[in-house]
């Protein structure tokens, strides 16, 4: 079943566009939002949930059109955004107080365990955490209402690389009874690489790859040799490609790899071609 599905969003700035956007998550998956700063991830994730209101688009959320039926779905949906401060001298447990209020499925207990969990202690004051500690208190607000869909914006960011992992832990323990689905953008491409299985690229507004994880990873190839080995038909297959005295590196679509010593892309058998990362993709593709 079709968890989220985002249609046509269309929101303009005067400086950028986000032009057209459109993906599905299915229910039970998780999904990574990549692309650079500016991109237009946060703009996106915002549109969709009305926090900035859209030119144009619709929005579903458990086959509930959110544009009618907005607070039936936000009721489903569980948020966390960067850069969110909390009225600095208020405890935590008067901030979840206050939050409470605005779900019908509030679960406090959960919350409490999630606090447990996170190291959190209920009685301290929001000025008094960390930039760490405050992704993991918004983290549990955004846990404790039992939705069904989670959208975080670098919910990873500001966290030490064992609190990384044990988030990206708790995400896929979330997602096992298949009720549950969760939609991340972040800049840690190797977050993703462990959790995702799914990957949204968006790249100056639009969409330019939305696909399975494992199937983009398997798409793309690097491509490594010296300067005399740069032919100009393989030079005009290599994306983001960068040369140097000592030789050459880019990335190359699996497809236009084909066996045999020579290739029509011009791909010699003594070239270097190795797997391609997340990040070794997104790198080369913002330089092509």
């Amino acid at each position: 079943m079709e968890m989220l599905v985002v249609q046509d969003l269309v929101k303009k700035y005067p400086t950028f566009t986000l032009d057209h956007v459109s993906f599905t998550l299915e229910k039970g998956y998780i999904m990574g939002f990549i692309g650079r700063n500016g991109a237009g991830k946060t703009t996106t994730l915002k549109s969709m949930l009305n926090l900035v209101r859209p030119e144009s688009g619709h929005v579903t959320v458990l086959g509930k059109d959110f544009a009618t039926d907005e607070f039936a779905c936000k009721q489903k949906i569980g948020f966390m955004f960067g850069g969110v401060d909390y009225y600095p001298r208020v405890r935590l447990r008067e901030i979840a107080s206050v939050m409470s209020r605005f779900y019908v499925d509030w679960d406090q207990p959960a919350f409490e365990g999630y606090l447990r969990r996170f190291g959190l202690d209920s009685a301290k004051r929001a000025f008094e955490l960390s930039d760490g500690m405050k992704v993991k208190f918004a983290l549990a607000l955004a846990l404790s209402h039992h939705a069904q869909l989670l959208v975080l914006d670098e919910p990873t960011s500001g966290l030490d690389p064992v609190s990384r992992d044990d988030l990206l832990e708790l995400f896929q323990e979330l997602i096992e009874d298949g009720e549950k689905s969760i939609l991340f953008s972040t800049h840690i491409t190797s977050d993703l690489e462990k959790c995702a299985d799914f990957v949204t690229y968006i790249k100056d507004g639009r969409i330019i790859e939305c696909t399975d994880k494992d199937e983009l990873l398997a798409s793309y190839r690097i491509v490594k040799g010296r300067g005399d080995q740069l032919s100009s038909t393989l030079s005009s297959r290599l994306i983001g490609c960068r040369s140097t005295p000592l030789g050459f590196t880019g990335l190359i679509r699996t497809s236009d790899l084909q066996a045999g010593p020579s290739t029509g892309a011009g791909v010699s058998s003594e070239l270097d071609v190795s797997p391609a990362s997340l990040e070794s993709i997104m790198i080369h593709v913002e330089r092509g």
